[in-house]
């Protein structure tokens, strides 16, 4: 019962968009240690912005800033004309995440590492009366370097 009740709205419907950015970081998160990588935070604040999860690579030498951007996609099977998450990365976001980046390498001391933008798409079906379904992630590695 607790787990109908948390993967839907308190209406019944989808999640809210907090709670599906929330569950799309964890997912994220998730699928990156299993991958080797080492999460050194999450929801890192600087300055200029903030960086959804900070990594280190499997090769324990690269710092890799990870943007998540999930979106719902409504209807059976999640099928729709939705436009996909990995779209929301535009140049203006790319750029902004360079600074980050190099904020970041600046604060911690990275000068003398690779630090490296990575995006975590996550597309999470949603149909009416059967709730959310298995996220699809995919990882864009090397999105561009600091």
């Amino acid at each position: 019962m607790l787990r109908r009740l948390f993967a839907r709205g308190r209406d019944g419907g989808p999640p809210d968009r907090a709670d599906l950015g929330r569950r799309g970081e964890r997912a994220a998160a998730r699928r990156l240690r299993r991958a080797g990588y080492r999460v050194l935070g999450r929801n890192v604040r600087i300055a200029g912005g903030e960086a959804d999860i900070v990594c280190l690579a499997p090769d324990r030498t690269t710092i890799v800033v990870v943007e998540v951007k999930t979106r719902l996609r409504r209807g059976r099977g999640g099928l729709s004309d939705t436009v996909p998450a990995e779209a929301a990365v535009d140049a203006d976001k790319r750029r902004r995440l360079g600074a980050i980046a190099r904020g970041l390498a600046r604060a911690n001391g990275w000068s003398d590492r690779p630090v490296r933008i990575d995006v975590v798409a996550i597309d999470w079906p949603w149909a009416e009366g059967e709730g959310l379904g298995r996220p699809r992630l995919k990882h864009y590695e090397g999105v561009m370097g600091k």
